[in-house]
């Protein structure tokens, strides 16, 4: 089997030779691998792995996006961002936050924001082209990203209070934010002319205990945004992917009402997660992406442990549902062997990469 026929016999319950895998790393973890395995480029890092997905994009020809003299830089909504150290790593973290003064919704209008005419579409069907025997994959994690992306240009806390109180400042960001994605995506989905296999979201509905939001606040103000969404990439063939860390158990029920396909990443080690009771509850409802865990297994597990992870959900899924994965970007201090035995172990990667 290729990838894409892996996927499409994952998708649809009719087996597969072996479970579909998709590889999330930091950049750190990333080049040690490359080192370990002897790849010369992040591509030739995912064919050794066995990676399914692979994306593809329109190129940015907007507004050149500025880096200031601090180092600092700026992002698609004016926001700037910063590296932030921890130990051997380093993360981008947003330290301008362009709307956190906004005092009116109307003062938004002042502001420059991303639009679609921004990015150039020719290319897309030649990259889809290029990766037809892999699962074709546009956007990501950020898509729309309500919550982190717009906390991200007015802060974390704010965007609680937000939420809460329905502040019109942050309902017009969620119009702009919907807006921009949602034509950004269709000019994608056109260009490629049905060769486009999932289209990507990402929502963090969940914390480490519960839900960042309450079922009735995502149902008025998130679910009307997500249907279209998931309409728009099914009249173009595509299936929906959304990215979403923490305790979103009481959220999937709606989301499969809405039209998602896969969940992604089964963040097995917050409340409600479990992978055999979401596995019980369901299974052939909606297919799960990831559920290794980068908290737990991955990082201070042994091989064994990774091993048996593994071989559970090869077990629970041996019709399909699940693409085996890391619950989130494997982090910096997470074993090498470990990263290499859960690859070895779903039967991406030869045994012998894994041991040598």
């Amino acid at each position: 089997m290729n990838s894409r026929e892996r996927f499409l016999g994952m998708l649809h319950y009719s087996g597969y030779d072996r479970p579909p895998t998709r590889h999330y790393g930091t950049p750190e973890i990333n080049a040690l691998l490359m080192e370990r395995l002897g790849a010369r480029s992040h591509l030739d890092l995912l064919d050794l792995v066995g990676d399914d997905f692979r994306s593809v994009g329109p190129r940015y020809v907007g507004p050149e996006l500025r880096t200031f003299e601090d180092g600092t830089w700026e992002g698609l909504w004016g926001e700037r961002y910063t590296h932030y150290r921890f130990g051997d790593g380093a993360y981008p973290e947003a330290v301008g936050l362009p709307f956190a003064d906004i005092d009116s919704a109307e003062s938004l209008a002042a502001h420059r924001f991303p639009q679609a005419d921004w990015y150039d579409y020719s290319t897309i069907k030649e990259e889809c082209e290029a990766a037809r025997d892999h699962v074709v994959c546009i956007e990501g994690a950020g898509t729309p990203d309500f919550i982190n992306g717009i906390a991200r240009c007015r802060g974390v806390e704010q965007v609680m209070i937000d939420l809460a109180t329905e502040d019109p400042i942050y309902l017009a960001l969620m119009r702009q934010r919907f807006e921009f994605f949602h034509e950004k995506i269709r000019r994608c989905l056109v260009a490629a002319e049905g060769l486009i296999d999932v289209v990507c979201f990402g929502e963090d509905l969940g914390n480490q205990n519960g839900p960042n939001l309450s079922p009735r606040t995502y149902d008025k103000l998130f679910a009307p945004y997500m249907l279209e969404l998931f309409a728009l990439a099914h009249r173009h063939g595509a299936v929906t992917m959304m990215h979403s860390c923490g305790s979103v158990r009481r959220f999937i029920p709606r989301l499969i009402d809405l039209g998602l396909d896969i969940l992604d990443v089964v963040q097995v080690d917050a409340a409600e997660m479990n992978i055999r009771d979401l596995h019980r509850e369901f299974h052939k409802k909606v297919a799960f992406c990831g559920s290794v865990s980068v908290q737990t297994t991955l990082p201070f597990g042994t091989v064994e442990d990774v091993v048996r992870e593994v071989e559970l959900r090869k077990e629970l899924f041996r019709e399909g549902g699940m693409i085996i994965a890391a619950t989130h970007d494997i982090q910096v201090g997470t074993p090498i062997e470990n990263i290499l035995a859960m690859y070895a172990a779903i039967g991406s990667l030869e045994p012998s990469c894994a041991t040598s």
